[in-house]
């Protein structure tokens, strides 16, 4: 049987599929994997607490209940939930928005594939376009997401050293340039994989450079204010009217319920209806139905910041002291955790690459993801691509710390042997 070409190219070896099988293997394993490497969150039984409480009261409604699963939404996704976002927007941040600014869509990951192929690819004039990522490494899920193929061009970041075990990558705007073959810029705030958070200088002057190209600056805001915040320094979101931001109840609890949440211009959001229509019909339903009461209520915003974020600060932490304690004095760094919950670890000059770290990692059951498939768009050979590994430490805190253990012995062999 024979594929089209687009069937030939999303059905072949990815990262993000390689990420999302490791993940349905080690849930099928069960305790015998030490899952350090999928993006899913951890289980807050605060969190779990509400939802489930959320839930009690749609099931005495039987009229809600009917409506959550008996019911399609309208392409641009639940009305309810739509309306109540915006007017904590409003409330919160002053923002100029109205339901006609928010679209739903089956997942971020959607909603980025959408975006994607609206802003990169061929377009009537026969001109090619490409999405500028101004800071690699960025998130694997980017890499496979355009129809076309080649539509991303990235920069490399400059290196920061913050202390002996600690660095940070920064816009180097000194070498970012936006050509007529750019058709939008994005980043991730919190970044996935590194727990970089963009300083509001760097995203206001990205935004600056959308406005002067005419160019729509995308914002992946997966972990970010206002939900889940999950970020450990200030990171207030940024909306003007170049950009489009767009945010998840996934690392909320929710992976499950696939939720995307897309806030821009009328005309994005009358193109995204349009893709969810002749995509899926219209998005799920269920997470935005769930979530409606706490976002009316605004509890939403305290279950993130009293809640969700000190639970993934505390383990960031506590990671940190781990790997410091078993890496002692080989050449290793830690990208400033600021947000989500990653750590992006960096072995200058490792013998090995990150796939073979990887491939030796997983022959013991710790799944990590390597580094190099973090850097769609940057062709230029560069070792540091080679050098680094993401992992999770939203996992249980015992097998974190034994993945770590892992990971050590297993860095300091491939030192050690050269």
């Amino acid at each position: 049987m024979e594929f089209s070409r687009f069937g030939r190219k999303f059905t072949q070896e990815s990262g993000i599929l390689q990420l999302m099988a490791d993940l349905g293997e080690g849930l099928a394993a069960g305790e015998d994997a030490i899952m350090l490497g999928g993006g899913n969150p951890a289980t807050i039984p605060q969190v779990q607490e509400r939802l489930a409480q959320e839930m009690a009261r749609i099931l005495e409604q039987p009229a809600r209940f009917r409506q959550m699963v008996g019911d399609y939404s309208s392409p641009q996704g639940h009305d309810g939930f739509r309306e109540a976002l915006a007017r904590l927007l409003q409330r919160e941040y002053g923002w100029p928005v109205t339901s006609d600014h928010i679209a739903l869509t089956n997942g971020s990951q959607t909603a980025f594939f959408f975006l994607f192929n609206l802003f990169a690819g061929e377009f009537p004039d026969g001109s090619h376009r490409k999405i500028l990522l101004p800071l690699a490494p960025e998130y694997i899920g980017y890499a496979d997401a355009g129809v076309d193929e080649d539509i991303f061009v990235a920069q490399r970041p400059e290196i920061e050293l913050l202390d002996e075990h600690t660095f940070k990558y920064h816009v180097d705007f000194h070498h970012l340039t936006v050509t007529d073959q750019i058709g939008a810029i994005c980043v991730s705030r919190p970044t996935n994989p590194t727990g970089n958070v963009l300083s509001r200088e760097e995203v206001t002057r990205l935004a600056q450079l959308a406005a002067q190209h005419h160019i729509p600056l995308l914002l992946d805001n997966a972990y970010g204010t206002p939900f889940p915040a999950i970020t450990f320094v200030d990171a207030e979101p940024i909306w003007t009217e170049q950009t489009v931001l767009c945010m998840s109840l996934s690392k909320l609890g929710l992976p499950a319920a696939r939720t995307g949440i897309v806030v821009g211009p009328p005309e994005v959001i009358q193109a995204i209806s349009a893709l969810n229509a002749i995509v899926s019909l219209a998005p799920g339903s269920m997470g935005a139905a769930l979530v409606q009461g706490l976002v009316e209520s605004g509890e939403i915003l305290s279950l993130s910041r009293e809640v969700i974020r000190p639970f993934y600060q505390h383990k960031s932490r506590q990671a940190i002291q781990w790997l410091r304690e078993e890496l002692g004095d080989l050449p290793f760094f830690v990208h400033s955790s600021e947000g989500a919950f990653f750590l992006w670890l960096w072995f200058r000059d490792l013998p090995i690459t990150s796939g073979e770290l990887y491939r030796r990692l997983k022959e013991q059951g710790v799944i990590i993801v390597p580094g190099h498939y973090f850097f769609p768009g940057l062709a230029e050979e560069w070792r540091h691509k080679q050098e680094c590994i993401r992992l999770n430490f939203a996992q249980e805190e015992r097998v974190v710390r034994r993945g770590i253990q892992i990971i050590a012995a297993e860095v300091r062999r491939a030192y050690a042997q050269g």
